[in-house]
C-alpha cells in the first residue's frame, strides 16, 4: 500500500547523532562487505533461485524509491527521471560493494524530506486558520495510481489538502480548535527531529530491504542495531499487553494479539487497528504518537506490571481516520499457563437428545524445551496438555470433539507434528523443501493408539504455520472436518545468517502438506466456510507483496480415515439452512458486506458538513445491522450505538487489581455465546448423525 513518507513515518530504524543540515550520509567500509554477502547470500540460498539482474535491478529501484516516498508527496517527477540512470546497474554495482546509487537517492529524499516538514511546520496555526471547511474538494485515499508531481507546485497542493485532512480528523475527533495547530506542530517537530538522525544504518537498511524483500516479504536484513533488539523489530512482540504489532504508514498496526495475553483478555483491541495515542495511567495525557519510530511506541505502550496503559486507536472497520476508540489495558505477561490448551464442553440438541461435544482450544503450538533438556518428566508441551484433556474429555463421554486453532499462529514444529499423532495410527504429517530442492518429511514413525472419535478443526485467518500444518494433516488423511476461514498462508521456513554488519533472515525451505500441497499462500482451505471479518487484502500471507506463489510437489503415500465427500454436501446443505435463521450469523454476514462497501471509498470529502454526512450514515448503517440482530433475538432496538457503549461501559468497570478468580469470572459473566465455536459443535453432530443413520441403512440392507 502506497504511503506518506512510508520510511518517514515508519521505519526510521536506528537513532544516531544528528548530522548537520548539509552533511551527506555516506556509507562504510564494514557496510560495503556486508553489501556484497548479502547479494551473495540472496543469489545461493533463497528459495526462490533469483538472480539480481537488470531484471531484478529494475525492480529494486523501483522498491527502494516506494519504500521512501510511496504517496508521491516528496519526489517531483524530474528527480525520478534522474534517478532512472540507475535502474540497470545496481545489480553490476551492489556484488562489488558499490553502493553510490542509493545513497545518492537517499539523500535527494532527505533534503526534500527536511525542507517539507520544515515548511509545513514553519507558518502551520496561521495555514490551519485560514483554512475553509465548506469547499468542496477531497482527498484521495488511494494513491497507487497517482503520478508523480510535475513541480513543486504540485506538491504544494497536495500536502495542502493532505493537512487539512489531518485537521478535519482532529475537529470531528473533538480535538479543540485552540489544540490542534500545537498538536500538529508537535507532530512535524518530532518527525523533523528523527529525520535529522538519520544515519547510515538507517539508510542500508532501507535499501537492503528493498531488495531483500522482492525475493518473499520474510527475507530481511537487520542492522546491527536491530539484531540486538530482535524481540521487537523481528518478531514485534510487545511485553505488558500481548499484542505483535507492526509499522504501516505513519501508524502503528496491531498485526495479532497474542492468544490468552492482556489486550485479548480485554477484548476490545483487534487486528488492523491503527495506534495514534498512548496515555499512562488511567487519567494521563494522550500522547500523539502519528509518525512515531516502532520501538519508540512499544516503549511507551510497555510498563510495570499491573499498571494501566490506554491506547487511542483508529478501529480497523474505519475507512476515515476521523473516529477514534480508548480502549484501557492493565499491562501483564502472558502466563504460560494461560497460554495452555484449554477445555470445555458443549451441549448441542439434537431432536430429543442432547449431545456432548468436547472442545479443545490450543492457542500456540508450545514446548518448554529447558525443561525437556533438563530432564523434567512433567515438562509442559502442547501434545502433553492436549493427550491430558483428551483423556479427561473421554471419561466425560463426549460424542466427539472440536479443535480449535483459531488465531494461534504457529510454533513448536515438533509440536504439530506430535500433535497430528492423537488423531492418526501413524504415517506422515508434512514435507519440507530446501531451497536445494531436497525433501524431507516428518510424522509419525511407530503405530500407536489414538483418538478415533467424531472430529472438527475450527481455523481462522490467524491459523498460521504450525496451525496450517495440522490442520492439513487432519484434512488430508480425511480425519475430521476443517471449518472456518481460510487459513493465514505462511509455509515458509526462515534461518538466520550473521553478517560484517547485521543479520540477515533468510527463507531457504517451503512447507508441504502430505497431498503434496504446499500451506503458502492460499492457506489451508476449508471444507465448510464460516463467515469471516478479517478482510483478506489487509490480513494474511496473500495480503503481503512478493509473497512466495503456492506450488505442489509429489504427494506421500496415507492413509484415508474417511470419504468425507459423502457426507460433505449434507453437512453443508444443513449448516447454509441454520446459519440463514441464525441472527449472529445474519450479524457477521451484514457486518462483512458494509466492512467491503467502506473499503470501496476511494476518497474522503474535506468539506465538513459532508464528512460528518459521511460518517453518520455509516454510524446508521452499523445501527440498522445491530438492531437487525437484537430484534432477531427478541432484544430492544437500540436508538444509537452509544446506548451499547453506554451500556458496555457500565458492565465493564473492573479493578485492575483484582484477583485472578475475580477477574476469571467477570470474563465468563461478560462473554456472549460464541457463535462459530456453537457452529463447529453443530457440524460435528450433523456428521455423527448422518454417519449413524448410513450406518442403519447398510445394516437393514444386509439383513
Amino acid at each position: 500500500m502506497a504511503a506518506i513518507g512510508r520510511i518517514l513515518f515508519l521505519a526510521l530504524l536506528c537513532c544516531g547523532l544528528a548530522l548537520p543540515a548539509s552533511a551527506k550520509i555516506e556509507y562504510s567500509d564494514s557496510q560495503r562487505d556486508t553489501i556484497i554477502e548479502l547479494v551473495e547470500q540472496l543469489e545461493q540460498r533463497h528459495y526462490s533461485k533469483l538472480e539480481y539482474d537488470d531484471t531484478l535491478s529494475s525492480q529494486h529501484l523501483d522498491a527502494y524509491i516506494d519504500s521512501l516516498d510511496g504517496s508521491k508527496m516528496f519526489f517531483t517527477a524530474a528527480d525520478i527521471e534522474e534517478f532512472q540512470q540507475y535502474r540497470e546497474m545496481m545489480d553490476d554495482q551492489l556484488p562489488e560493494g558499490n553502493m553510490d546509487a542509493g545513497y545518492a537517492i537517499f539523500n535527494r529524499f532527505h533534503e526534500r524530506l527536511r525542507t517539507r516538514l520544515e515548511g509545513v511546520n514553519a507558518n502551520l496555526a496561521e495555514t490551519v486558520a485560514a483554512m475553509d471547511f465548506t469547499v468542496d474538494e477531497y482527498y484521495d485515499l488511494d494513491t497507487d495510481e497517482r503520478q508523480w508531481a510535475r513541480d513543486q507546485g504540485e506538491l504544494d497542493e497536495r500536502w495542502r489538502k493532505h493537512l487539512k485532512n489531518q485537521v478535519l480528523s482532529l475537529r470531528l475527533a473533538d480535538k479543540p480548535a485552540d489544540e490542534i495547530p500545537e498538536t500538529l506542530s508537535r507532530r512535524y517537530r518530532s518527525q523533523l527531529k528523527r529525520v535529522e538522525q538519520y544515519n547510515s544504518q538507517d539508510v542500508f537498511q532501507i535499501y537492503a530491504n528493498a531488495l531483500t524483500e522482492l525475493y518473499d516479504p520474510h527475507t530481511n536484513y537487520f542492522s546491527p542495531r536491530r539484531s540486538e533488539n530482535f524481540n521487537i523489530n523481528m518478531s514485534l512482540s510487545l511485553e505488558g499487553i500481548g499484542a505483535v504489532l507492526q509499522a504501516e504508514d505513519e501508524y502503528t498496526k496491531v498485526a495479532r494479539l497474542v492468544p490468552k495475553g492482556p489486550a485479548d483478555k480485554q477484548g476490545e483491541l483487534q487486528p488492523s487497528d491503527r495506534i495514534v495515542g498512548v496515555g499512562q495511567g488511567d487519567d494521563g495525557e494522550i500522547e500523539d504518537v502519528i509518525g512515531w519510530r516502532l520501538d519508540e511506541v512499544v516503549q511507551l505502550i510497555r510498563g510495570p506490571k499491573d499498571s494501566t496503559v490506554r491506547l487511542q486507536v483508529i478501529p480497523a472497520k474505519s475507512k476515515t481516520t476521523d473516529e477514534r476508540k480508548l480502549i484501557t489495558i492493565v499491562r501483564n505477561k502472558v502466563k504460560l499457563e494461560e497460554q495452555s490448551a484449554q477445555k470445555e464442553v458443549l451441549e448441542i440438541p439434537n431432536g430429543e437428545d442432547t449431545l456432548k461435544v468436547g472442545v479443545i482450544d490450543i492457542p500456540a503450538f508450545y514446548i518448554d524445551f529447558e525443561a525437556m533438556r533438563r530432564g523434567d518428566k512433567d515438562y509442559k508441551s502442547t501434545t502433553r496438555d492436549v493427550k491430558k484433556l483428551l483423556q479427561e474429555l473421554q471419561e466425560e463421554e463426549i460424542d466427539g470433539l472440536v479443535v480449535d486453532l483459531r488465531n494461534n499462529g504457529g510454533g513448536s514444529l515438533q509440536e504439530a507434528n506430535e500433535l497430528t499423532g492423537l488423531f492418526i495410527e501413524y504415517g506422515p504429517t508434512v514435507q519440507i523443501r530446501h531451497s536445494s530442492r531436497r525433501v524431507w518429511r516428518d510424522g509419525k514413525r511407530l503405530k500407536s493408539d489414538y483418538y478415533d472419535g467424531p472430529l472438527v478443526v475450527l481455523i481462522n485467518r490467524l491459523s498460521a504455520s504450525a496451525s496450517e500444518i495440522f490442520a492439513g494433516a487432519i484434512q488430508d488423511y480425511e480425519r475430521g472436518i476443517i471449518v472456518g476461514d481460510r487459513s493465514f498462508g505462511k509455509g515458509t521456513v526462515q534461518t538466520l545468517t550473521p553478517l560484517t554488519e547485521g543479520q540477515l533472515k533468510i527463507t531457504e525451505s517451503k512447507f508441504y502438506r502430505i497431498s503434496g500441497d504446499s500451506t503458502q499462500h492460499r492457506g489451508v482451505v476449508p471444507d465448510l466456510a464460516f463467515p469471516s471479518l478479517f478482510d483478506t487484502e489487509q490480513i494474511g500471507e496473500s495480503a503481503l507483496d512478493h509473497a512466495l506463489n503456492w506450488d505442489q510437489i509429489n504427494s506421500v503415500r496415507h492413509r484415508r480415515y474417511d470419504d468425507l465427500s459423502t457426507v460433505l454436501p449434507h453437512i453443508t446443505g444443513l449448516f447454509e439452512e441454520r446459519s440463514h435463521s441464525n441472527p449472529d450469523f445474519v450479524y457477521l454476514e451484514d457486518q462483512i458486506a458494509l466492512a467491503a462497501e467502506t473499503r470501496e471509498l476511494d476518497r474522503l470529502p474535506l468539506n465538513e458538513e459532508k464528512r460528518l454526512a459521511l460518517r453518520e450514515s455509516q454510524k446508521q448503517k452499523a445501527l440498522a445491522i445491530e438492531n437487525k440482530r437484537r430484534v432477531a433475538r427478541g432484544e430492544e432496538p437500540l436508538a444509537s450505538l452509544d446506548e451499547e457503549d453506554e451500556a458496555s461501559d457500565d458492565d465493564e468497570e473492573v479493578d485492575s487489581v483484582a484477583s485472578a478468580d475475580t477477574e476469571a469470572q467477570n470474563d465468563a459473566d461478560d462473554e456472549e455465546p460464541d457463535v462459530l465455536l456453537t457452529e463447529a459443535g453443530n457440524v460435528l453432530v450433523d456428521a455423527l448423525v448422518l454417519k449413524q443413520q448410513r450406518y442403519a441403512a447398510n445394516v437393514r440392507e444386509k439383513d
